[in-house]
């Protein structure tokens, strides 16, 4: 029987990878990536040379089965993201409970993940939160939204820049103006920055500087 590690990669900083996630990555027998252009370059800075298999959100509920039956066969397989932590808004789920399923073992090995650094220097209260991802894009975000909007706990959303705006101006209505939040961008890499304050003020500011790149909304719970 071989096993399946979850394997986290850096979100922008390569130094953020760990000394284990690269042995991991040397000795298994193919590495499973989201998006294999990406996870190439990681590889090729690091001069590891394990072979790669696309699987993604598009094509894993047709992989999964082949993907076990050759871990049952003796197959060490690494999941890796985009960026962070695997099945965290990324594919991965599928696949560890099709493996937990089979009595497959399972080794999520530490590393990074957007949200937590997000969370700690939000300066919002970070000892209970929410972590909701991505708000539905159309179906369903209203109602979520509705639903959140008497959360006391912190809670924590992924952006994408060309949304913000939209989601901001969502939290006016549904949180109102006043609720604090924070919004960090690109983290760990050079223009990384988090611009905190009231809803409305964070609104006014990225108005007036269209945002780039990955974003981590963390707001304040109700008060």
């Amino acid at each position: 029987m071989g096993k399946l590690y979850l394997v986290p990669t850096p979100i922008g900083n390569l130094e953020d990878v760990t000394l284990r996630a690269m042995r991991i990555l040397k000795e298994v027998d193919i590495i499973l990536a989201e998006d294999t252009r990406t996870t190439g370059k990681l590889l090729q800075h690091f001069q590891i040379k394990t072979p790669m298999q696309s699987h993604h959100m598009h094509n894993e509920h047709k992989t999964v089965d082949g993907l076990v039956n050759r871990i049952k066969q003796g197959e060490t397989i690494a999941l890796v993201s985009d960026a962070g932590t695997p099945a965290i808004s990324d594919p991965g789920f599928l696949m560890v409970r099709a493996c937990v399923e089979n009595d497959i073992e399972v080794d999520c090995l530490p590393g990074a993940t957007a949200f937590v650094p997000a969370l700690v220097n939000s300066g919002l209260p970070s000892d209970k939160f929410v972590f909701e991802g991505f708000l539905p894009i159309k179906k369903g975000r209203q109602t979520r939204l509705k639903s959140l909007a008497d959360e006391t706990r912190t809670i924590v959303f992924y952006e994408s820049p060309h949304k913000l705006l939209k989601t901001l101006a969502n939290f006016v209505e549904y949180f109102g103006a006043d609720r604090q939040i924070s919004v960090s961008r690109e983290l760990t890499k050079m223009y990384e920055e988090t611009i905190r304050g009231t809803v409305s003020e964070v609104l006014k500011y990225y108005t007036d500087k269209p945002p780039k790149g990955e974003i981590v909304i963390v707001v304040a719970g109700k008060k």
